[in-house]
């Protein structure tokens, strides 16, 4: 059901009558107000346009006037060029007729000379030959030719024969050569030849001497000097039967004392030679001879005179106890490091020529046990060389005064020989330990000044030299490193200016730095204060000192020094 429509009074019909026409009034209003406002926005755009057109007519009108100008310029350079023109083509022209007519008069000249000349009467030469003399000509110049050819052929030849003949010189000299070579080489065999036959001569005197003097013959004629018989040897005979019979004959004669003092003289000029040539070299030996290119004279020396001598395989001799009482004569002082290090070198050298040139293999007189502890010794003395054969050889291979290595032939030892190897291997363990412990002296009482960092500085150590003050201070606290590694850095230099074999050099600092790592380590663990953070920046700064030395040793003569203090720096890497 529709719900019934509200009734408008007359107030609210009256009032909605006027509001009509008010809305018509108002948007016609707004609609010339549109109006205005677009007519205003054309008026301005068009204004613009027209300041546009007007800025672009006077761009044009001037960029017109420019070209104006322009062309007005290339017009009158290009009459300017046409008039130079003209005038150079006028000028051209002027010089062609001027040379026409010169040639005009020129071409009138010559038909007026040629018509006024006389006229030329031509002549022909007739050549006259003389056959003869031609056909002589020719055959002297064909000899000659032949001549020429014969003359190149001998000289072809010649040269052929000179290079030959240069051919064989060349091969007659390398035979000439080889022959000098090869008689220098006999030369020397021949001499050595005649030094062993002497001494095989004195051996021989030496030997029938003692012969002599041994058998019984001559001590029963040495007993009775004025007998006045001799034996004679039996006579063989013949008897009638065919038998054969021996008869005795003494026959009574007077003894030759002359004869057997002649014989005993031999032998005493021998070995009053033998002594005299002993005592020469004592002598030489006990001075220092020093070193010729890297090599120790002294024991070459020795060397040579023993192998000359061959006082290697003589059962008896007192060279070899007079030469180990020279050498510890010469180390009984002990302090005198140059000293120690010039005989360690001379040792070293000595018995590494001696490892080289006595066969041990028939050492007699030597029981088991004997024979046992040396080997044991050369085996501690020699693990170096066998490492390195060829830095241990250094100082004495090639040399001219042991004759080169060629010349290291092998010498069966007696007894004497053998006791002086292991004599003379107890000697360089003997100054090897003495310089050791020299060097240990040294630096133990810096070692303990090491381990703990003064307190007075420990704080400007852990933060760093901000000032000069601190700076001084860590060169003070590095001092006592620092003196350490002076003190190897002489000990190295002495060493390597007495040539010392660069294995033994690595050998006593190898232990050195353990000696180190140990003296250290235990400090570490037996003082508790020294435990710090401080102390572990202080030890390491050392260390790195000691590294540095390592460098400028070289690997040669440092070794596996700087692995020897692995515990000492694990040590200090934990604090």
């Amino acid at each position: 059901m529709a719900l019934p429509q509200r009734l408008f009074t007359l107030q609210e019909y009256a009032a909605s009558s006027s509001y009509l026409p008010v809305c018509v009034e108002t948007k016609a209003c707004k609609k010339r107000a549109q109006k205005s406002q677009d007519a205003a926005r054309e008026t301005g755009a068009l204004k613009e346009a027209k300041d546009k057109l007007e800025k672009r007519v006077e761009e044009l009108t001037w960029r017109l006037g420019l070209e104006k100008r322009l062309r007005t310029d290339l017009e009158e350079a290009k009459a300017q060029e046409i008039a130079k023109l003209q005038e150079t083509l006028h000028d051209l022209q002027l010089q062609v007729e001027e040379a026409k007519t010169m040639a005009t008069k020129e071409r009138e000249a010559a038909r007026k000379a040629i018509e006024e000349a006389p006229p030329v009467i031509k002549e022909t030469p007739v050549l006259v030959e003389d056959t003869e003399k031609v056909n002589s000509l020719t055959a002297e110049v064909d000899q000659l030719k032949a001549l020429l050819q014969t003359e190149r052929q001998a000289t072809e030849t010649a040269k052929k024969e000179h290079a030959e003949a240069e051919r064989r010189n060349e091969e007659l000299m390398k035979k000439f050569e080889g022959a000098e070579k090869k008689i220098e080489q006999l030369q020397d065999t021949a001499q050595r030849l005649e030094e062993k036959a002497t001494n095989m001569e004195s051996e021989n005197k030496v030997l029938r001497q003692q012969a002599v003097a041994i058998s019984p013959t001559a001590k029963a004629l040495a007993a009775y000097p004025k007998s006045p018989f001799q034996l004679r040897t039996p006579e063989i005979v013949n008897a009638p039967n065919g038998e054969v019979k021996s008869s005795p004959d003494v026959t009574p004669i007077s003894l030759n004392l002359k004869e057997l003092e002649a014989e005993e003289k031999p032998q005493k000029s021998l070995n009053e030679k033998q002594q005299e040539n002993q005592d020469l070299l004592i002598k030489c030996v006990s001075q220092d001879l020093g070193f010729s290119s890297g090599r120790a004279i002294a024991a070459c020396v020795i060397y040579r005179c023993l192998l000359h001598w061959r006082s290697f395989e003589v059962e008896r001799t007192g060279v070899f106890d007079r030469i180990i009482q020279t050498i510890g004569s010469a180390i009984e002082v002990q302090d005198n490091d140059d000293k120690l290090a010039y005989w360690l070198s001379n040792s070293s050298t000595l018995l590494l020529l001696l490892q080289r040139t006595l066969k041990t293999t028939g050492a007699a007189g030597l029981t088991p046990q004997r024979r046992r502890s040396t080997a044991a010794s050369f085996g501690r003395v020699f693990s170096g060389i066998r490492a390195s054969p060829q830095s241990a050889a250094r100082p004495f291979l090639g040399s001219r005064l042991i004759g080169g290595l060629g010349d290291l032939r092998q010498v069966e030892a007696k007894y004497p020989a053998l006791l002086f190897k292991q004599q003379l291997t107890a000697f360089l363990e003997k100054i090897y330990g003495m310089i050791r412990d020299n060097l240990k002296k040294e630096i133990s009482p810096l070692l303990g000044l090491c381990i703990q960092a003064p307190r007075t500085s420990r704080a400007s150590l852990i933060k760093g030299s901000r000032s000069q003050a601190n700076a001084l201070a860590q060169q003070t606290l590095i001092a006592h490193w620092q003196s350490i590694v002076k003190i190897l850095t002489n000990y190295l230099n002495v060493l390597k200016a007495n040539y010392v074999p660069s294995f033994l050099i690595s050998k006593v600092f190898t232990q050195i730095f353990s000696f180190i790592n140990v003296q250290l380590f235990n400090s570490l663990l037996l003082r508790r204060e020294c435990c710090s953070f401080s102390n572990g920046e202080y030890v390491k700064a050392g260390l790195a000192e000691l590294e540095q030395w390592c460098i400028y040793a070289t690997e040669e003569y440092a070794g596996s020094s700087w692995e020897e203090l692995k515990h000492i720096r694990q040590a200090v890497g934990f604090l």
